[in-house]
């Protein structure tokens, strides 16, 4: 299957990619890995990405475009792949398109993870990371430290970072709102939408999305 996961902040994505791409074997490409990729190995376009970054600009939609046309042609990718973060916005989205066209393939399913904006804010503000380790990470609710502002495992102190303040997380969600959730529009008017809700356990989140796109597929199926 070839699927777009979409999503607000909090919503999950990076937790399910990785646990729907294992069920679906196919490879999880999330934007992250790629500029890192691309930025670590030094290719042309991770150069390029690095120029605009190092200026304190925003990466162009050409420089993401090919680094997800890349990674697509990858061995692995050829029975299918779960795009994470990519398209972010409708021209991206229009460019995943044509990219597809020209390979002769076609998407299966954009799963759009539904969140509210409330629990967004709550997942993402209530996070408290350790000072000495970031990978010691609470939450002030879903997983709190034994003593209030320490961390469990080394005793250092926990804090919340800049960008998991409220104020910041609702900035993060405009920014979703205008620049990314219309491409959800954009895939409906193409029957590609498969809208789930997020909440709940994290197994439970991914048999839900498991079973919307085992039933898309067998719409397909039963539409050849």
């Amino acid at each position: 299957m070839r699927i777009v996961l979409v999503g607000p902040p909090g919503a999950g994505k990076g937790t399910q990619a990785a646990f729907l791409a294992r069920n679906l074997s196919i490879p999880h490409i999330s934007t992250g890995d790629l500029f890192r990729a691309n930025i670590s190995q030094q290719t042309e376009l991770g150069k390029l990405a690095r120029s605009y970054m190092d200026a304190g600009n925003l990466v162009p939609d050409e420089v993401t475009i090919g680094m997800a046309k890349d990674r697509m042609e990858k061995p692995d990718a050829e029975n299918g792949f779960l795009l994470d973060g990519f398209p972010r916005n409708v021209s991206q989205a229009e460019a995943l398109d044509e990219m597809l066209k020209s390979e002769s393939m076609r998407l299966d399913a954009v799963l759009d993870l539904e969140v509210p904006e409330d629990e967004v804010v709550k997942r993402i503000a209530g996070r408290r990371v350790c000072r000495n380790d970031s990978a010691h990470v609470f939450h002030v609710t879903y997983s709190p430290p034994k003593k209030e502002g320490v961390c469990d495992v080394c005793g250092n102190e926990l804090y919340q970072r800049d960008d998991d303040s409220e104020g910041t997380v609702r900035k993060r969600l405009e920014v979703y709102h205008t620049q990314t959730e219309p491409i959800i529009d954009y895939y409906k008017a193409q029957g590609l939408v498969v809208t789930i809700s997020a909440l709940g356990k994290v197994d439970d989140v991914t048999k839900r999305a498991m079973d919307a796109l085992q039933h898309e597929d067998e719409n397909e199926d039963g539409g050849k």
